[in-house]
């Protein structure tokens, strides 16, 4: 079994996540498109993951590559094709699902963050069971201002309601970077940070108190996710 992963930026790259997917017994083609590699047309059967980056979903005139994206992910949907959506990713789902997002919009959030598990995600095969509240590393300043039609609401912030929702039995999407750990936070452009209020060594330094709690729950969920891709069988290679 193996998951077409999209990765949308140079330094975007499926990190800790794609090691538990792999540990999970899962291959991983990582597609580049920002550096020219051309999408497929079709899934093939296989599971999808689209990670994040600085575009809103439909900023094609950026990242004429999106629009395959969209296609990919419309795709999944249409078959029940297990899914992924992280930050970006997870604007892209809720919107070709039927949802909105919009530029700049709310709070920015950045660094480790409280993510509020809502009661529906008691029932869902990803989130059940992580706790009441788990952090996360956000890193955003666009964000999902309404959710599709009949989508289960799973999780919040303080500063983004929309944290995490799945569409049907088997697409995620999450705002938050359940790839990212805290030595990510120190490639982040500082002065930017400053500009808007947030000190980069804090950021750092909260990340890495909250590391282990991270790993436990994300690494959880990833496995769980691998278990969803394996439950609908070997992939149709194109």
């Amino acid at each position: 079994m193996s998951v077409l992963v999209v990765q949308n930026t140079a330094r975007g790259g499926p990190g800790r996540l794609g090691a538990w997917l792999s540990a999970a017994g899962l291959g991983l083609r990582v597609l580049r498109p920002y550096a020219g590699e051309a999408l497929p047309s079709a899934l093939g059967g296989r599971p999808l993951v689209v990670l994040g980056g600085g575009f809103l979903p439909d900023d094609d005139a950026r990242a004429p590559w999106l629009a395959a994206t969209r296609r990919l992910v419309g795709q999944a949907l249409a078959d029940g094709t297990p899914m992924l959506g992280i930050c970006l990713g997870g604007q892209m789902l809720a919107q070709v699902a039927g949802g909105t997002v919009r530029a700049a919009h709310g709070e920015p959030e950045y660094g480790s963050t409280t993510i509020r598990l809502r009661p529906e995600a008691a029932d869902d095969p990803l989130f059940s069971g992580l706790g009441e509240t788990v952090p996360a590393i956000e890193r955003h300043v666009d964000a999902i201002t309404r959710l599709p039609a009949g989508a289960v609401w799973l999780a919040s912030s303080d500063g983004c309601p929309h944290q995490a929702f799945r569409v049907g039995n088997r697409a995620w999407g999450v705002q938050f970077h359940p790839e990212a750990g805290a030595r990510n936070i120190t490639a982040w452009d500082r002065d930017r940070l400053t500009a808007q209020g947030f000190d980069r060594d804090r950021l750092h330094a909260q990340a890495v108190a909250d590391e282990k709690a991270t790993v436990a729950a994300w690494s959880v969920f990833a496995e769980r996710f691998a278990g969803a891709c394996r439950s609908v069988g070997p992939a149709r290679q194109p």
